[in-house]
């Protein structure tokens, strides 16, 4: 592979254009990397700009971007993007705003929008080209090849040992040929406090013939933090070094060589590195494997994979050049640890199954998920650096690894894909403050790639736009709703919001209890109450501190100790406490004897969400926690093999899929 240069010679890349496809030539070698900064031109005053300008020479390339020559083809296409993508915003707003009833009761208490005919338009259409795409799953018989060399990249952090350990017996088991699949472990952190990892990589491979370790007193920009404090050169000098060849130490640096030796020879490698964050692991693998495999795949080290998630990933991106990465279905580990584990298990269904699956079918994955996925390595290659140099508002980005990673593919015209035969268990945060941390984090890098993939709307298909400014918007929409009901309408008003969103996710239950063929989707509707409490006012609070950076959720070997999550919490619970004070201050002020359908609707409508409430909350307890308590799902570890007790409430090993298909050592959620 060519080395990464900031040259600006222009170069077009034929690679970039995707094989056989019609898009235009898209990349330049050194304006190849755009990365964020052309958005966040739209937050920097004149005054700051001067900052912004001095940060490196990305920053004047990517100025340089609206320069380049075009297409016609291009400038029609991204005409024709930005006409569409300002035509949904404008109707989605006249809607809101104008609040045409299409229809309503006759005392006009009860009513049913335009507003609420296009949400519930997008999700009949989700739903639709899902299904869609999971009936041409079930047709396409793909076959493997196994000759493509793949390499399984764990990126690893203080990490369980429980969890590491079924996440290195998985990859030992998976169903790929030895001799084109290896194994590179990267631990983020090289302490005394972190060698257990290494330990049991040690352990789980001590079969294997080829195993490397290596304990890196550095990583690959360890010079790059170390100039930046002792303010030795600006990043725009550091980069320039770059065009010379020095960017990753000078050619004698031994601990550089031997790791990129390892990780190129032998099959199996732990390595273990100075901390950097996880981009800087991510990275250490995949700068050190070059061009020596065909396909990467990353996993996480909280991920128990399927025997043949590594197959079905790799059928996807052999059946189709065009295709750049595929990601698989993301089940959750320790589904039957709290409310929120259990809840997250249900709505991650919802998200690959449903909301992927749908943007598969239009071959634009939005995000491909960092505990299952597959690249093609020439590509992935190419944008590697300013996929690791990527920085917003003058911050360096650490998070959000993988919706960038999945964004850069996209950039370059190729498309990305989603396979539900493809299956990983992942573990997720059971504690409700670890959780909000978490979706603070994924809310962060959500808007902060939002600003960057809509440059590149105009390379897919339309509903990639049409998708991205719904999703963008519905927020901000719903936000202003609750907000104006609290304060400027009745108690009934507030009741018939509250009433609808849970017809809603209801309805959206229902459905997935349908498309699922398990009743136990029907807990779904639990999470309207999640998204309004605690998801909604989260978002603002990620915006607002969008260029805070860290590794994300903490090791979890540790407790969370980080409450700072709980204040947009706090803030939303009292503006809400504060209109529903005012309204009823308000409605007892009323003569309620002129009121009386009012009153009557009041009255039966509160008895029904009450009455739904405590049937659903029953039924939770009753059915799932006793289940859980009873016979608690566990994933054990012997013999080198992974064994499965799975409990009633999930469809066991031998069961038929939604596929039809019978996979091995593997529960059906």
């Amino acid at each position: 592979m060519r080395e990464w240069s900031f040259s600006r010679v222009p170069y077009i890349s034929e690679k970039m254009q995707g094989p056989g496809s019609t898009q235009w030539p898209v990349t330049i070698r050194g304006t190849f990397q755009i990365s964020t900064h052309l958005s966040t031109l739209f937050f920097l005053s004149i005054a700051d700009f001067h900052k912004f300008e001095e940060l490196d020479e990305l920053n004047r390339i990517n100025m340089e971007y609206t320069k380049l020559h075009k297409t016609p083809s291009s400038l029609v296409r991204r005409i024709v993007t930005i006409v569409f993508a300002v035509t949904v915003f404008s109707c989605v707003l006249a809607a809101y705003i104008i609040e045409f009833q299409i229809t309503h009761d006759p005392f006009k208490l009860t009513s049913f929008g335009l507003y609420g005919a296009i949400l519930v338009f997008h999700l009949l259409m989700q739903s639709f080209f899902a299904y869609l795409e999971h009936r041409q799953m079930r047709r396409d018989n793909l076959q493997c090849s196994y000759q493509k060399t793949v390499a399984l990249t764990i990126s690893a952090f203080q990490e369980d040992p429980t969890y590491l350990r079924q996440c290195l017996v998985s990859a030992k088991d998976t169903n790929y040929p030895s001799d084109k699949l290896k194994v590179v472990m990267i631990i983020d952190g090289n302490g005394q406090e972190d060698l257990y990892m290494m330990d049991m990589f040690l352990e789980v491979f001590s079969e294997e013939k080829e195993v490397g370790t290596y304990i890196w007193q550095e990583n690959y920009h360890s010079w790059w933090t170390e100039t930046r404090k002792e303010k030795k050169g600006s990043l725009h000098e550091i980069n320039q070094k770059n065009s010379r060849g020095s960017l990753h130490h000078s050619l004698s640096d031994v601990g550089r060589k031997r790791v990129e030796e390892l990780i190129k020879t032998k099959r199996c490698v732990c390595i273990m590195q100075k901390w950097g964050g996880k981009r800087e692991v991510m990275y250490t693998a995949f700068k050190a494997l070059a061009d020596s495999v065909d396909y990467i795949q990353v996993c996480d080290s909280d991920t128990k994979l399927d025997r043949l998630a590594t197959v079905e990933l790799v059928k996807v991106l052999e059946s189709n050049e065009r295709y750049g990465a595929v990601g698989g279905d993301v089940r959750i580990l320790n589904l039957s640890d709290s409310f929120i584990s259990f809840m997250s298990s249900l709505r991650y269904w919802m998200a690959f199954n449903v909301e992927r699956a749908c943007q598969s079918y239009f071959n634009c994955v939005s995000c491909i998920s960092g505990p299952l996925g597959l690249y093609r390595n020439d590509l992935l290659q190419e944008f590697l650096e300013p996929w690791y140099l990527q920085t917003f508002l003058g911050t360096h980005c650490t998070f959000g690894d993988d919706r960038h990673l999945t964004n850069r593919m996209l950039s370059i015209g190729y498309a990305t894909k989603y396979t539900a035969k493809s299956m990983c268990y992942s573990e997720t945060p059971a504690q409700y403050l670890r959780w909000l941390n978490q979706q603070t984090r994924w809310t962060k890098s959500f808007f902060r790639e939002w600003l960057y993939n809509a440059l590149w709307w105009h390379k897919h298909h339309l509903w990639m736009t049409y998708e991205s400014v719904v999703a963008g918007v519905f927020p901000f929409f719903v936000t202003v709703t609750v907000v104006k009901i609290f304060y400027t309408g009745g108690l009934w008003h507030i009741l018939w919001v509250l009433l609808c969103i849970q017809i809603m996710g209801l309805a959206k239950a229902l459905y997935a209890s349908w498309f699922r063929g398990n009743l136990i989707m029907v807990f779904m509707s639990f999470y309207s109450v999640l998204y309004m409490t605690g998801l909604l006012p989260t978002k603002y609070f990620a915006i607002l501190t969008m260029n805070k950076t860290s590794w994300g959720t903490s090791g979890r070997k540790k407790i969370v100790g980080n409450y700072i999550a709980l204040v947009p919490l706090s803030i939303w619970w009292m503006t809400l406490l504060g209109g529903l004070t005012y309204t009823i201050s308000k409605d007892l002020a009323k003569d309620w004897d002129t009121l009386q359908q009012q009153k009557f609707y009041l009255l039966y409508g509160s008895l029904a969400y009450i009455l739904y409430w405590v049937f659903m909350v029953l039924l939770y307890w009753v059915w799932i926690r006793k289940l859980c308590r009873n016979k608690s799902k566990t994933y054990q570890v012997s013999n080198g093999n992974a064994n499965i007790e799975s409990q009633e409430l999930y469809e066991t090993v031998g069961k038929r899929s939604i596929y039809g298909l019978y996979i091995p050592n593997s529960t059906f959620v």
